[in-house]
């Protein structure tokens, strides 16, 4: 293979090998179709009281059952959104203003999605108090600084279940304990979670959880938000309130004609996952684990988060004297679509706030990959990616001023 093809020589989209699954996913045909079906059959406002707008109600209603069924939870507590960062700062501000005649203190970590890290900073500009808890060098946030960081005036805890980064699973359980112990409300960010490991929120703890439809192969624009108990706990009474104004949809907490047609391939991507949840993510998890020792027989690289307490998908690796960008576009033209970081703030030239916090000098960082696998992965994939990107990471070496000779 040439290691810099020519522009020309840049693979079709038909046959792209697609890597980047954290960053969304194909839509599957069967959610397709349910969507479709709705849209050609189903098309009223489920707010409407005639026959055709409470078709589409039922149907609304059907498939938040189905939603809950992933989380063990009440349909009663889902409340469905237009995407996962809506829902992110639905539970993020709604905690915090209904809870700050108790308190104005919001604790965070260091490597949280925008949709967390923006929202947590946005109070501060209302008077809210924010500490941001360190992680170690495999993500994982320093439970003993978490609880340093506790005051009388804490309300709120949030703490994604899984970063969209580097993969690394956080100790939700034993987060979820603190919090509860403490009176203090406690949201994860789960997008990258919902629907490739087990969640459970009598286990695990929290109050409000956030997720999106197209990590899971159905639609993008569409995300649900988990309220315990619809909102109100004994001992605390209500923890959340509406941030947009409106008709009154979702009980409240999300005023807007709701998108029955994209609710509804939620709700079967929701069943497919559940269905395969177990034999997939065993599937994706030894071709993890394939591709990381893979990447390691390349001199001078490194795997960033936790080795085995990560998402069966996710692999994100540092290439010493190579440049991230650069990297990616050669592995793009030869077919691989891959990501250096989160999608979300790709336009964003800094160095990954997640890899600086967990250690990485921020050149080394520059020089990350991620690549996060799915359901279209197959094992002849794994190894010619690693032949592929084995000579275009020695060829970006040869030209580098840094690079041993």
């Amino acid at each position: 293979m040439q290691w810099w093809p020519q522009m020309e020589e840049r693979a079709s989209i038909e046959n792209k090998v697609y890597l980047d699954h954290a960053a969304t996913t194909p839509v599957l045909p069967e959610v397709l179709d349910a969507m479709v079906d709705v849209y050609k059959h189903h098309y009223g406002n489920a707010s409407s009281l005639h026959s055709i707008g409470q078709d589409a109600k039922q149907l609304m209603e059907s498939a938040r059952e189905s939603v809950a069924k992933v989380l063990g939870a009440n349909p009663s507590e889902i409340v469905f959104t237009g995407s996962g960062t809506e829902a992110d700062n639905i539970a993020i501000q709604g905690a915090a203003f209904a809870m700050k005649k108790k308190g104005n203190h919001v604790i965070t970590s260091n490597i949280e999605h925008p949709a967390v890290k923006n929202t947590v900073k946005y109070l501060e500009s209302f008077g809210f108090e924010t500490t941001e808890v360190p992680v170690d060098e495999d993500g994982i946030i320093m439970i003993d600084k978490l609880e340093e960081a506790i005051t009388p005036q804490t309300t709120l805890i949030t703490v994604m279940y899984a970063n969209n980064e580097i993969g690394t699973i956080q100790p939700i359980a034993e987060i979820g304990e603190i919090a509860t112990r403490n009176g203090i409300i406690f949201h994860t960010d789960a997008v990258q979670a919902f629907g490739k490991i087990p969640i459970n929120p009598e286990t695990d703890g929290f109050h409000l959880l956030s997720a999106s439809a197209h990590k899971i192969y159905g639609p993008k624009g569409v995300g649900l938000l988990y309220i315990k108990n619809g909102g109100t706990l004994k001992g605390v009474g209500k923890y959340i309130q509406p941030i947009i104004q409106g008709g009154g949809h979702e009980r409240g907490f999300r005023s807007a004609t709701e998108n029955v047609p994209g609710i509804v391939g939620f709700a079967k991507a929701c069943e497919i996952a559940m269905e395969s949840m177990d034999t997939e993510g065993e599937r994706e998890r030894k071709l993890r684990d394939e591709l990381m020792a893979g990447i390691l027989e390349i001199e001078d690289t490194t795997i960033n988060g936790h080795r085995t307490r990560r998402l069966p998908n996710n692999v994100n690796a540092s290439f010493n004297h190579v440049e991230g960008e650069s990297l990616l576009l050669r592995l793009d033209m030869a077919g691989y679509e891959c990501s250096t970081g989160s999608a979300c703030s790709s336009h964003d030239l800094k160095a990954s706030h997640v890899l600086t916090a967990i250690g990485c000098d921020p050149e080394i960082a520059h020089g990350s990959l991620r690549i996060t696998l799915g359901r279209s992965t197959e094992d002849e994939t794994i190894s010619s990616f690693l032949a592929d990107l084995e000579e275009i990471v020695a060829g970006l070496r040869s030209i580098s001023s840094t690079w041993k000779k």
